[in-house]
């Protein structure tokens, strides 16, 4: 392999002789097409490194210095276009012309979205860049640098390769177009009602201020019905604040469709939510509408906070003091290992999953060194196992994480030694960059609803969403290992009839422990009550507690293990022994210890008023953990009898018929849907929990909402198509574009034909598919059934996991600020080389007070 230098120079006149006849292979961008011009689709090498980045005249794929001549060997490209992007450091306006300067204050965002009308802007770059171009012949490296479009060499290029040159300097970068489609959410429809709606002759005249709810005293969050001109109060947030559900269940008992949000209203229009449709609207005649309750929209002034704002309050309220260590002035660290990861716009949660999965030996070794695997895959940008390889490869090779007082290259691609000492000190206090993620993010997140988004996910959701692609992807690499295998163990359940005595073992597999978090095992509970006394005695006062004077529950992780481990009594169990209902209990223990064990703290729960909420608690975490205490025994012991799994019919008696189909209880999926679930989760909730409560339903919602067919249409099992099979598969035949889409998660071949034959050739919805025909899939059309692989046994299963001590230490844990898993901030904290290390995003530090009684995930490593 020969590399480029952007210091060597070839002679022009020899160049620029061949130019002629390889302008046939130049190529346009088209409007919309991807130019890969930011980053190396191998690397994170970007314009700013030392040798910038070669973009293709011919398929616009970037890449790095250290793989164009793989590139040329592999697809025979010879023409490039070198850019060099330099930093210059912006000079500072005149203090005159500052303080003159009439433009207005920046506005609060208004929109969960970045770069775009009403979202929050991008950041202003304190450097302006200086870019210089330069045309790459390869295989020679021959090159002509012409510096900018203006230049005499350029305009000597022959025309095609200046139109294709022209074409990507101005097409807009391929990541950008990823990060604007991910963060602009679903835009709003006009409302079916809009156009035809009823209004009630009632008389009914809205006064412009004084707006009270007609069934309660509150004064905010009020909707007014578009038919009656009723006035009510909206749902209660997921934070426990806003109204009391009046204005949805007026709807209710009535079936006036549409409500617009008082204080919203401007001459540009306001919130107006369908409840028939279940989301926010358009209503083009919103002007007559009001004018019908004599409400001059001209006249009106947005008083209260829209939908949109109210996302974007939520989701800056952070608790950035203790977990972000912010009173502590942080060491920041540079080389392998310690590479920070750059925010996309709440990627946060993917980002602290990332770095604590390599800082594990397994997926180290799995996935580095990189350059094997990404010199052999077709494409990079869609090859998963190639994302994967990419990212520990500018995680742990430290070539993006060095530090501006060694290297010759700052963060910036901004050389060290133009910098005056101040500069360089700012520099160094500053951190690095970090490296942006975003192919990565956008393989694993396609054809999921919310991780393609930008919107903030749950980190333990995306966790298994991520241990699921390996898993698919291990699949399709049988040679090679597979890391997950070192998070996975297995689980004895015993359940015992009270009434037989007899007893049943079975065995599942698990990933993550969840631990309740039971606020009554309290051990500062005199401190408790004191806080609440003076709590009560502020509020009477008017006066809020001072955050300092704030006490917390601190909680023991002994309790956490022992409510998780504790017998469960189940009441109305139908005993398969004696055919009564009566009593049983349910334990679980380790039958298998993993190599490392995620223990998540259930945080999160629903109060009285079925609420979703934060617990905010102090959990009392120890540097290491014995669990050897709670190995299963082994199946049943001696003097145990095996509670039968069924009942048998007794003589003469007919065998007892199959349980009717179950139908979501309507009422239960009401309740949850007045939260703001999707109606379609909340009957797959109602359905899944068996018809068991609100209660049980919304615990099912918590820990699916994150499922990619969480809010589509419910299907019951009875009422879904089976599997097709070779003679019974359907007739619309799949493009192969959507046949690589579909193998490129990680399923095979036949499984993504038969997928997308079954849903219309439709890429969302196949893997979807595949997953509820597992079982009945069969094998590829062209093998004989022989080929099946056996069923599992516990031989079998226990191979897919390792077993060991039950003593663990504890190696990182990762953090939540904010009041629901769906908005805030992660921040994740690892233990290297005999330290504490934060890993804040892009921020990589020593840290001082990591704050491990106040994470979410904890992981720990068996000694």
């Amino acid at each position: 392999r020969r590399e480029s230098s952007c210091s060597e120079l070839e002679d022009p006149g020899k160049a620029m002789a061949n130019l002629a006849a390889l302008a046939k292979d130049c190529r346009v961008p088209a409007g919309g097409q991807a130019v890969h011009k930011d980053e190396c689709i191998y690397s994170f090498d970007t314009p700013e490194s030392k040798d910038g980045l070669f973009v293709s005249l011919t398929s616009f794929i970037g890449v790095g210095n250290a793989f164009v001549q793989h590139h040329y060997n592999k697809t025979k490209e010879r023409l490039y276009l070198n850019i060099i992007r330099r930093p210059v450091p912006k000079q500072a306006a005149p203090a005159a012309e500052v303080s003159d300067d009439p433009s207005p204050p920046k506005k609060k965002p208004t929109k969960v979205a970045i770069g775009v009308a009403g979202g929050f802007d991008v950041a202003e770059e304190k450097v302006e860049y200086e870019v210089k171009y330069g045309l790459v012949v390869l295989p020679e490296f021959e090159r002509v640098d012409f510096g900018n479009v203006e230049n005499n060499l350029f305009t000597a290029f022959p025309d095609y390769i200046q139109l294709s040159i022209c074409g990507i300097i101005s097409a807009e970068t391929a990541s950008r177009q990823q990060d604007v489609a991910a963060w602009m959410a679903d835009p709003r429809v006009i409302s079916k009602h809009a156009e035809s709606l009823v209004q009630l002759e009632n008389g009914v005249k809205i006064t412009p201020t004084g707006w009270k709810c007609c069934k309660c005293d509150l004064t905010q969050n009020l909707w007014m019905n578009l038919t009656d001109g009723a006035i009510l109060c909206g749902r209660r947030y997921f934070d426990g604040t806003g109204g009391n559900n009046h204005a949805l269940e007026h709807f209710q008992a009535t079936n006036h469709p549409l409500a617009v949000k008082l204080g919203t209203i401007t001459i540009d229009g306001g919130d107006v939510y369908s409840y028939d449709e279940d989301d926010m609207v358009l209503d083009p005649k919103l002007a007559e509408h009001l004018k019908h309750f004599g409400i001059n929209i001209a006249s009106l002034e947005k008083t209260d906070k829209t939908m949109a704002e109210l996302e974007v309050d939520l989701n800056m309220k952070f608790e950035w003091d203790v977990i972000t260590e912010a009173d502590s002035k942080l060491h920041p660290l540079y080389g392998g290992g310690y590479t920070g990861l750059e925010n996309l716009g709440n990627t946060c949660y993917m980002n602290s999953i990332v770095q604590v999965l390599f800082s594990i030996p397994a997926f180290r070794d799995r996935y580095y060194p990189a350059r094997p695997v990404l010199e052999t895959c077709q494409d990079p940008t869609t090859d998963f196992e190639a994302q994967m390889c990419k990212l520990a490869d500018g995680l742990l090779s430290g070539r993006y994480s060095q530090s501006p007082a060694d290297g010759l290259i700052g963060p910036d691609g901004v050389e060290i030694d133009t910098l005056s000492d101040e500069e360089k000190k700012k520099l160094i206090e500053r951190g690095q960059k970090g490296i942006p993620p975003r192919a990565f993010k956008s393989i694993v997140g396609k054809g999921h609803k919310e991780f393609s988004s930008n919107r903030q996910q749950d980190a333990q959701e995306f966790f298994l969403h991520l241990l699921t692609l390996i898993d698919r992807d291990a699949q399709k690499h049988q040679g090679k290992p597979n890391p997950t295998k070192c998070f996975k163990y297995q689980v004895e359940e015993r359940l015992s009839c009270l009434q037989s005595g007899k007893v049943r073992y079975t065995t599942r597999d698990e990933t993550i422990l969840s631990l309740p978090v039971p606020r009554e095992a309290a051990t500062n509970k005199e401190e408790l009550e004191a806080f609440e006394r003076l709590k009560a005695e502020a509020e009477a006062k008017g006066e809020k507690v001072n955050n300092k004077d704030v006490v917390l529950a601190k909680i023991g992780m002994d309790s956490c293990l022992s409510a998780a481990t504790a017998p469960e009594v189940i009441s109305d169990f139908l005993s398969p022994a004696t055919g009564a209902k009566g009593d049983a209990t349910k334990s679980t223990a380790f039958k298998t210890f993993p190599d490392y064990l995620i223990v998540q703290a259930k945080r999160f729960y629903v109060d009285d008023t079925w609420v979703p909420k934060k617990l905010d608690v102090l959990i009392d975490v120890p540097d290491t953990l014995d669990l050897s205490g709670l190995r299963a025994t082994g199946g049943l012991q001696a003097g145990e009898e095996e509670l039968p799994a069924s009942a048998a019919p007794a003589a003469g008696q007919a065998a007892a018929p199959a349980e009717p189909e179950i139908v979501p209880d309507e009422m239960t999926v009401v309740q949850l849907s007045s939260m703001g679930f999707a109606v379609e989760g909340c009957k797959r909730a109602a359905y899944h929990t068996k018809n068991s409560g609100v209660e049980a339903a919304m615990n099912w919602i918590l820990e699916h909402m994150g499922d990619g067919d969480f809010d589509t249409p419910f299907v019951p099992p009875s009422a879904r198509p089976a599997a097709p099979s070779a003679n019974t598969a359907g007739t619309v035949e799949p493009t192969e574009e959507h046949i690589q889409s579909v193998c490129s998660l990680g399923f095979e071949r036949f499984q993504a034909i038969r997928a997308l034959k079954a849903t219309n050739d439709s890429v969302e919805r196949a893997a979807d598919w595949i997953f509820s025909h597992l079982d009945d899939l069969g094998v590829p059309d062209a093998e004989p059934a022989a080929a099946v692989a056996p069923a599992a046994t516990a031989e079998t299963l226990a191979a897919d996991v390792t077993d060991g001590s039950g003593q663990y230490r504890l190696i990182a844990f990762i953090s939540h600020m904010g009041s629901s898993t769906l908005c805030g901030h992660y921040v994740c904290h690892i233990y290297k080389e005999g330290r504490w290390v934060i890993y804040n995003d892009s921020k990589v530090a020593v840290s001082e007070k990591p704050p491990r009684d106040r994470a979410y995930l904890y992981i720990y490593q068996r000694i």
